[in-house]
């Protein structure tokens, strides 16, 4: 079979339904939902799949949000699946762009499905709710969802086009600081300051910022800091996400903010609770064979490729990439310099340059599928590394 002829033909295609995927992106954008909640998100995408001929199972896992769809013309050669995402962050709305995300796999999908008969392979879309601190691909891994897939591929939206970043590994940790209450004018001894307990964790910890390695990261908020300012605060907390791009490391970053913690416990008399909470995702580690099939194929769609420098971010996705050969490319939609999870970010998502985006990384997806489907070397060699990573990694 004639790789480049079929190429052009998905490509085409892609380019007919062009409208319908970008209605669609608009109608996540205008109706966001949070982590699980994405109900309607779901039946869009779903009812688009079904009409593309695709066999739908929904509520995955025992998650309603939660879907897979599978192209009945199923064959002998790697099941490829497309990673939708469609939560959006609570007040900011679609600022991550999740809405672009899902339309690119199902552009993806969409643009094979009529040409899958004649070729070998499975085609998948798998929908995989709250990305943002739900741990929704985890929770699914870990259900089996992944069980029946080869190779995992999803696009993010950015301010840049890159192929090979990763991510870092995070851990979510609640720190609670349980005091005693008494009148902060009449019988300030009498108390014992919870507040000042969460305020002196965050004074170590900036402290310790300047000991740790570069790239890694521990940031909090308080959630709970008192009632009254005439009354000692009883109780308070924050929580804080830990990052690195080494697991070992992250782990090891959790512990001194743990001893930040002690300390200022020590120090108040205030009573500690320190607890890892749900959100805790392992580092991304991009297939290289994969990303750079995806770089040829976006580069031809006119796109310069950057890069990676700064900070990175944390995905659940980085927990798939360590299941399965995967990769989690960004594609620019927005000027560069425009911040993730900003209000200015989620404007990009639904502007003219947004649309483009989305339809160049569905078709490079699609690529990168018809190149594991139709050149047997190229997937063994995305396998090799993948085995290869697994093992140095468990001799570590």
């Amino acid at each position: 079979m004639d790789l480049s002829r079929v190429k052009a033909e998905v490509w085409r295609r892609i380019d007919e339904i062009a409208d319908e995927l970008w209605d669609i992106a608009l109608n996540l954008h205008e109706n966001p939902e949070t982590a699980f909640q994405e109900h309607r998100a779901m039946a869009w995408l779903t009812e688009a799949l079904e009409k593309g001929g695709f066999r739908v199972e929904r509520g995955v896992g025992g998650f309603e949000t939660a879907f897979k769809a599978v192209h009945p013309a199923e064959a002998e050669g790697p099941a490829v699946a497309f990673l939708a995402e469609y939560d959006a962050l609570p007040e900011l709305g679609h600022a991550c762009g999740h809405n672009i995300i899902a339309t690119i796999a199902l552009g993806a999908a969409l643009g094979l499905a009529p040409f899958k008969g004649t070729l070998p392979g499975v085609l998948m879309v798998i929908g995989t709710p709250a990305e943002e601190g739900g741990g929704g691909k985890i929770k699914l891994l870990d259900t089996g969802a992944f069980s029946d897939v080869d190779v995992a591929m999803m696009v993010h939206p950015s301010d840049r086009t890159l192929v090979e970043r990763g991510s870092l590994a995070i851990t979510e940790v609640k720190i609670e600081f349980q005091g005693k209450p008494a009148h902060a004018s009449g019988s300030p001894e009498e108390g014992i300051n919870a507040l000042d307990a969460v305020i002196q964790t965050f004074n170590a910890l900036n402290a310790l910022r300047q000991h740790i390695r570069d790239g890694a990261r521990i940031h909090g908020i308080i959630t709970h800091g008192g009632t009254k300012p005439n009354i000692v605060p009883e109780y308070a907390a924050a929580l804080f996400y830990v990052r690195a791009a080494e697991d070992d490391y992250k782990e090891e970053l959790v512990e001194k903010l743990k001893k930040c913690a002690e300390g200022a416990a020590l120090a108040t008399g205030a009573k500690l609770t320190f607890t890892r909470v749900g959100h805790e995702y392992k580092a991304m580690r991009p297939n290289r064979r994969l990303a750079r099939s995806f770089r040829r194929h976006i580069e031809e769609l006119g796109y310069e490729i950057e890069e990676p420098h700064g900070g990175m971010g944390s995905t659940d996705m980085g927990d798939i990439s360590q299941a399965v050969p995967a990769i989690h490319p960004y594609i620019k939609i927005a000027p560069a310099g425009t911040p993730g999870h900003s209000h200015e970010f989620a404007a990009a998502a639904r502007s003219e340059e947004a649309r483009r985006g989305m339809l160049a990384a569905a078709k490079a997806l699609s690529a990168v599928a018809l190149e594991l489907w139709l050149l047997p070397d190229f997937y063994a060699e995305v396998r090799r590394e993948f085995e290869e990573k697994v093992l140095r990694q468990e001799q570590a």
